[in-house]
């Protein structure tokens, strides 16, 4: 039991964590564009995570075991699709992107059932199918405020929101690649796929700047953005990134994933600091968020305590 709730906090950190980046990145998008953001910041946290894995494990830690092309695999997922697809959709919507990059996080759950289904051919179980539509329905209500018109606005911006799906898509797969990874622990997997999947970004950034589609950021706009890539760095980058792994680890990511229906919740409260009002859909929404992944937590206790009784030949109550 005390597994899982460390398990359910960490993913809870990670979610809250990358909540709050969307605003943040927000601005600094405005000054660096996705390429050069992605690397630097996912550059940083990987000399991080390597120095942490090196004391922690030691050198025989960075043995692939044969593992290289998973490793590269899932790493670009992650740090290559995700985090330059979802931050550039983001760029090019402007304020908006905060919002709809946000939401698009909450369909993560569903990606994830239809991908177990397709590949594994494993259809979720009822109680799971219901607890990811009430999440996502909550929201959804926090976000629009029951204004359903929202989403007719998003016909104009078909691109970018095909991008920032790309790149929930990644993300998803990344966590899945996870489970594969038995025996490894979660400081060694990050490390290992952000080191790859980032050595992937530099060299996709490093060609568009020798194209000249993009351009190296001046010392000027580093300074500009310092704050915005510290945070970035350590908590959305490194702190989330570890409890992420560690959290899914333990839950599956069937259920931990159902935690990521608190980015936008998250950044909601934030955008309500800087000047925004609840309303009542504010308070219907968290209330769902809350119903769905209680009721799922539920559920999953129910039928473990079924699977050991079983297993002992003792009768369920």
């Amino acid at each position: 039991m005390k597994k899982l709730l460390a398990g359910a906090l960490a993913c809870l950190v990670a979610a809250m964590s990358w909540g709050a980046m969307f605003p943040v990145a927000d601005h600094a998008l405005q000054f660096i564009d996705p390429f050069y953001f992605s690397t630097i910041r996912y550059g940083t946290v990987t000399l991080l995570l390597i120095m942490l894995l090196a004391w922690k494990e030691g050198l025989k830690a960075f043995h692939l075991e044969g593992k290289a092309l998973p490793l590269l695999f899932f790493g670009t997922m992650a740090f290559t699709v995700y985090n330059i697809l979802i931050f550039l959709g983001q760029s090019m919507m402007g304020q908006a992107g905060v919002i709809v990059a946000s939401i698009m996080e909450t369909i993560m759950p569903v990606i994830t059932m239809l991908l177990i289904w397709l590949v594994y051919r494993a259809r979720p179980k009822n109680y799971m199918l219901i607890s990811m539509t009430i999440a996502f329905v909550g929201a959804v209500l926090v976000i629009t405020k029951g204004d359903f018109a929202f989403f007719g606005t998003l016909s104009s911006n078909a691109l970018p929101i095909l991008f920032i799906f790309i790149g929930v898509t990644g993300w998803v797969i990344y966590t899945m690649g996870g489970q594969s990874f038995k025996g490894w622990s979660t400081l060694r997997y990050s490390t290992l796929t952000c080191a790859a999947g980032t050595a992937v970004t530099a060299l996709i950034t490093a060609g568009l700047t020798v194209q000249g589609s993009i351009q190296v950021p001046t010392l000027t706009t580093l300074q500009i953005i310092k704050f915005d890539m510290l945070f970035m760095i350590i908590l959305p980058g490194l702190v989330a990134l570890l409890a992420w792994n560690y959290g899914i680890k333990i839950l599956t990511s069937l259920n931990g994933i159902l935690f990521i229906n608190f980015v936008p919740l998250t950044t909601l409260v934030i955008m309500l600091v800087q000047g925004y009002q609840i309303t009542t859909f504010d308070v219907l929404g968290t209330l769902l968020v809350i119903t769905a992944l209680v009721g799922n937590n539920l559920y999953q206790r129910h039928e473990q305590q079924l699977k050991v009784h079983v297993k002992k030949g003792v009768p369920a109550t």
